[in-house]
C-alpha cells in the first residue's frame, strides 16, 4: 500500500490513507445503492471520487503547502473517458461531490478533458496532477482496481426524458455523497490506532408491528370520539379503503378524502400495510406547513407511545424541517442535548423508520444539486412518501415535481400518495408530464367511488355571494361576527385581520382570539388550545385568522365567515366548520371584501385563482358550486392549469430541466419564491430573555435553535432601506475562530415590540396599520 492520504489527523493523531478512504466509500455507496440496484455502478464512483488525491500538489495541500487543488475532475474525466455512456451518471457525481452537480451536456462533459479543463480553470485553482496515467498507476498501487466494462448504468443517457435523468443521477450522487461523509466522520471520531468509528446506524422500520398497534390506537379514538355516528362510520370506511389499497403493486396513488375523515392516521395505515405487504424500508410524510407538523409528529408518537420510550421515539419518528435544529457536520458538534445530537445525525441523510417533513425540505432536496441537501435522496428507494394538502403545491413546479415523483416510484420502487380534500386535477397534466418522464402521471384512486364519501360528509351549507353583489364592508363584517356565539373568520391578508381585531375589541367581544404567521408556534398553540377549550365548553369564542387555520388545523365551529378567494381555499375553510357533524348544518358565508385600494391577495398567483372561482360562480351559479363536488375541483384546476400554461411548459424552470443543468434547476425550484429569516420574539418575556442571554454568550448552536424555534417568527427578508432593519439583531455565529453574524437569525430588540392578541409588530404604528 502506497502513502499517499485522503486525511490528516484526527484528534487521536492517525491520518487516513487515501487507499482505506477509497475503499470505505466504494463499500458504503454499493451497499447504499443496492437498493436500487446500482451497486457496482455506485462502487466504480466511490473508487474513482478522489483520485486526485494521489495528485503530489494534493499531498502537499494536507500539508498546508498548498492550496486551490482540483482532485475531482481527474475520477469524473477517468470514469467517462473509460466507459464512456456508461460512464456520464458515475462522472457527474464525482465531479459534483465537491462543487455540486453541475451540467449533463455534451459541452459540459467535454470541458473535463484535462487539456481543455486546465484552459478554463480559474487562475487561483490548479489540477492535482495532469497525468490521469500517473494517478490510475497510484490507484492500482494500492491494490484497487476499476472493472475493464462498467456495468449498464440507471443513466438512460443525454437524450433521455429530463427529469427522469436527473433523478438517477441525483440518486446515484446520494450514495456516493452520503458514504463519503460518513467515512470521513468515521475517521474524525477514530482512535489512535487506525479504528474508524461509525456512527450508529438508525432502527430499522417495524411495520407489522406499528401497524397491530396503530389499529389499537384507532380502536380507542373511535371509542373516545365526540363525532357523530356517520362520521365515525366515514372515517371508518376510509381507513378500510385505505388498508384494503395497500394490498395493490407500489406506484403513483391519489386519496381523496373530505375534511375531517380521518386522513392523515388512514394514510399511515395505508403506509404502514403498504409496506408490510412490499417489505418496504421507509415512510416518509410531507406537509406543506411548519404550524401542522408539530402535531402530526405528536399523533404519530401517540400511537407509538405504548411500544417505546421517549428516546426511543425520538429516533423512530424524525421531524425534519429548517426551523429543526438538524444542520450541521459530524459527532463533534457542540451540543448540550445527546438525544438533540442523534436526531440531527438522523436527520442528516434520514436514517429513521419514519420521517415527518416539509414540503420545502423535501421537494428542494429531490431538486438540489449539493451534497449536503442530496445525502439522504438515497433512502427513498424502497419507500413510501405520503404528500398531505397536495393542493398547495405551487403549479409552476407541477410538471417537473410530477415527473420526478413518478420516476422514483418507476425506477425506484417507492409509492408516492397525493392527499387532500380538494384534489388537484393533475391526471390532465400526464402528457406534457411523459416528456420529462416516459411513466407520465396516472394515479390510482385509493377511495372507491361508490364509497361516496364527499356526499356523506355534507355537513355545511355555503352562502356564495350573489354574482351582482356589492363588496362588503370591514364594518358590516365586525357586526356580523359580533352577533355570533363562535364563530371563525379567515382572510387573505393580515392588515384585514387586524382590521377586524381592531374593531372587535373596540366591542368588547368576547373569547377574541387570533391565528396568523406573525404569533410565534408558542403563541400559536397557546391561541388554539384556548380555541378548543372554549369551543367545548360552549363559552364565547370569535377566531380572527389568516389561511394558516386551513390546512390540517383540527378546530370545529359551528359557523364560518370567509373572505373570497381560490376555491380550494374556500372548501379547507368550510372543513373548519360543523367538522364533527354534531350540528345539524354548518353555515360558511361568503363574502367579497370592500376594496382598499391596497393588495387584496397575498400574490398574483392567489389572486388568479380567486379569479377562477369568481368565474366558475357567475357561470355556474350557486346552485351548481357543490364544494363536495369532485367535477367542480377539476373544472377549476383544469382552468387555472390553461391560464397559467402549466401543459404548454412555459418558464425558466423547465428550460433548465430541458437541459439538465443541475446547478441552474437548484437555484429556480423553489416552493416559496421569498426569501424569509428567523426572528426571535418576546412572547413570553422570561423565555425570551434567557434565550436572547445564551445566544449572545455561546452563539447560534443546534441546541438553542431547538429551544428557539417554538419563540420564532418568519419573516421575509427586509430591505437594505426597511426601518426594520433598526429593530433586528443579528445572532452570531462561530465562523473558524472568531464570529461572525449569520445571515438568517435575529433577535427582535423593539420594545413593545409584540402584541398578545396579533404577535410580531413590524413598525412603529399600530399593528393594525401594517400595510
Amino acid at each position: 500500500m502506497t502513502d499517499f492520504l485522503a486525511h490528516s489527523k484526527n484528534s487521536a493523531g492517525h491520518k487516513q490513507s487515501l487507499a482505506d478512504h477509497l475503499q470505505g466509500v466504494a463499500d458504503l455507496a454499493s451497499e447504499f445503492a443496492s437498493a436500487f440496484g446500482a451497486e457496482e455502478e455506485a462502487r466504480l464512483a466511490g473508487l474513482l471520487h478522489d483520485l486526485g488525491k494521489y495528485g503530489d500538489l494534493f499531498q502537499l495541500r494536507l500539508q498546508g503547502k498548498e492550496r486551490g487543488i482540483d482532485h475531482w475532475s481527474a475520477g469524473a474525466w477517468t470514469a467517462l473517458s473509460t466507459y464512456k455512456l456508461n460512464g456520464i451518471c458515475a462522472a457527474l457525481a464525482i465531479q459534483g461531490h465537491h462543487i455540486g452537480l453541475q451540467q449533463s451536456s455534451k459541452d459540459a462533459l467535454a470541458a473535463l478533458e484535462p487539456t481543455r479543463l486546465r484552459q478554463a480553470l480559474p487562475p487561483n485553482v490548479r489540477l492535482s496532477e495532469p497525468d490521469l496515467g500517473t494517478l490510475t498507476q497510484r490507484l492500482a498501487d494500492d491494490d484497487l482496481r476499476c472493472p475493464d466494462e462498467a456495468t449498464e448504468s440507471l443513466y438512460a443517457g443525454l437524450g433521455a426524458p429530463s427529469a427522469a435523468a436527473m433523478l438517477d443521477v441525483r440518486m446515484l450522487y446520494s450514495a456516493l455523497v452520503d458514504a463519503d461523509f460518513l467515512d470521513t466522520e468515521a475517521h474524525v471520531a477514530g482512535d489512535a490506532s487506525g479504528h474508524k468509528r461509525y456512527r450508529q446506524p438508525g432502527p430499522v422500520l417495524n411495520a407489522e408491528r406499528d401497524l397491530s398497534v396503530l389499529f389499537a390506537y384507532l380502536q380507542g379514538l373511535a371509542e373516545d370520539s365526540k363525532a357523530a355516528p356517520h362520521i365515525i362510520r366515514l372515517r371508518s370506511d376510509l381507513l378500510t379503503a385505505c388498508l384494503e389499497a395497500a394490498n395493490l403493486p407500489q406506484g403513483l396513488f391519489t386519496l381523496t378524502a373530505p375534511t375531517g375523515a380521518g386522513k392523515t392516521l388512514s394514510m399511515l395505515a395505508f403506509a404502514l400495510k403498504h409496506a408490510v405487504e412490499h417489505g418496504l424500508r421507509r415512510i416518509v410524510m410531507v406537509i406543506p406547513y411548519l404550524n401542522i407538523i408539530d402535531q402530526t409528529v405528536q399523533e404519530y408518537r401517540r400511537v407509538l407511545a405504548a411500544i417505546m420510550g421517549p428516546e426511543a421515539l425520538d429516533r423512530y419518528v424524525l421531524e425534519h424541517h429548517s426551523l429543526a435544529g438538524t444542520r450541521g457536520g459530524g459527532p463533534e458538534s457542540n451540543t448540550k442535548d445527546e438525544q438533540e445530537n442523534v436526531r440531527r445525525l438522523l436527520a442528516q441523510n434520514w436514517d429513521a423508520p419514519i420521517i415527518v417533513t416539509t414540503s420545502v425540505q423535501f421537494l428542494e432536496s429531490l431538486f438540489a444539486n449539493r451534497s449536503s441537501a442530496c445525502r439522504k435522496l438515497h433512502r427513498l428507494a424502497n419507500s413510501v412518501v405520503l404528500f398531505d394538502e397536495v393542493q398547495t403545491l405551487p403549479t409552476r413546479l407541477a410538471v417537473p415535481t410530477l415527473a420526478t415523483l413518478s420516476r422514483l416510484a418507476e425506477r425506484y420502487d417507492a409509492s408516492v400518495v397525493f392527499s387532500t380534500a380538494t384534489q388537484p386535477a393533475f391526471s390532465h397534466l400526464d402528457e406534457p408530464v411523459r416528456k420529462y418522464c416516459a411513466q407520465g402521471w396516472q394515479p390510482r384512486e385509493i377511495v372507491p367511488a361508490d364509497l361516496r364519501l364527499f356526499e356523506r360528509a355534507k355537513r355545511t351549507k355555503i352562502a356564495w355571494p350573489q354574482a351582482d353583489d356589492a363588496s362588503v364592508s370591514w364594518g358590516d363584517v365586525t357586526e356580523q361576527l359580533a352577533a355570533q356565539q363562535q364563530v371563525l373568520c379567515i382572510v387573505n391578508m393580515k392588515r384585514h385581520a387586524w382590521t377586524l381585531l381592531s374593531e372587535l375589541r373596540k366591542r368588547e367581544v368576547p373569547g377574541l382570539l387570533h391565528l396568523s404567521t406573525n404569533m410565534c408556534p408558542a403563541h400559536r398553540k397557546t391561541a388554539l388550545e384556548e380555541v378548543r377549550v372554549r369551543l367545548e365548553t360552549k363559552m364565547p369564542c370569535c377566531l380572527i385568522s389568516t389561511q394558516c387555520v386551513e390546512a390540517g388545523v383540527d378546530v370545529d365551529f359551528p359557523t364560518v365567515f370567509r373572505a373570497w378567494g381560490p376555491l380550494d381555499a374556500i372548501a379547507q375553510a368550510a372543513g373548519r366548520c360543523n367538522r364533527n357533524g354534531n350540528a345539524r348544518t354548518g353555515t360558511v358565508h361568503v363574502f367579497r371584501p370592500e376594496d382598499d385600494g391596497k393588495q387584496l391577495y397575498p400574490d398574483g398567483a392567489y389572486g388568479q385563482a380567486a379569479g377562477v372561482a369568481g368565474t366558475l360562480l357567475a357561470r355556474r351559479g350557486e346552485d351548481q358550486m357543490d364544494i363536495q363536488d369532485t367535477h367542480l375541483f377539476e373544472e377549476y384546476y383544469r382552468e387555472l392549469y390553461a391560464i397559467r400554461g402549466v401543459a404548454e411548459g412555459r418558464g425558466d424552470l423547465l428550460a433548465m430541466v430541458d437541459t439538465q443543468h443541475f446547478a441552474e434547476v437548484a437555484k429556480l425550484y423553489r416552493i416559496i419564491k421569498q426569501d424569509s429569516i428567523n426572528v426571535l420574539v418576546p412572547y413570553d418575556r422570561e423565555a425570551f430573555e434567557a434565550l436572547a442571554e445564551e445566544v449572545r454568550q455561546t452563539g447560534l448552536t443546534r441546541d438553542w435553535v431547538r429551544k428557539a424555534r417554538a419563540h420564532t417568527v418568519g419573516v421575509f427578508r427586509p430591505r437594505g432601506d426597511s426601518p426594520l432593519m433598526d429593530w433586528l439583531e443579528p445572532i452570531a455565529v462561530h465562523g473558524g475562530r472568531k464570529m461572525e453574524p449569520a445571515d438568517d437569525w435575529f433577535i427582535y430588540s423593539k420594545e413593545g415590540g409584540y402584541d398578545d392578541l396579533t404577535g410580531l409588530v413590524l413598525d412603529g404604528q399600530s399593528n393594525y396599520e401594517i400595510a
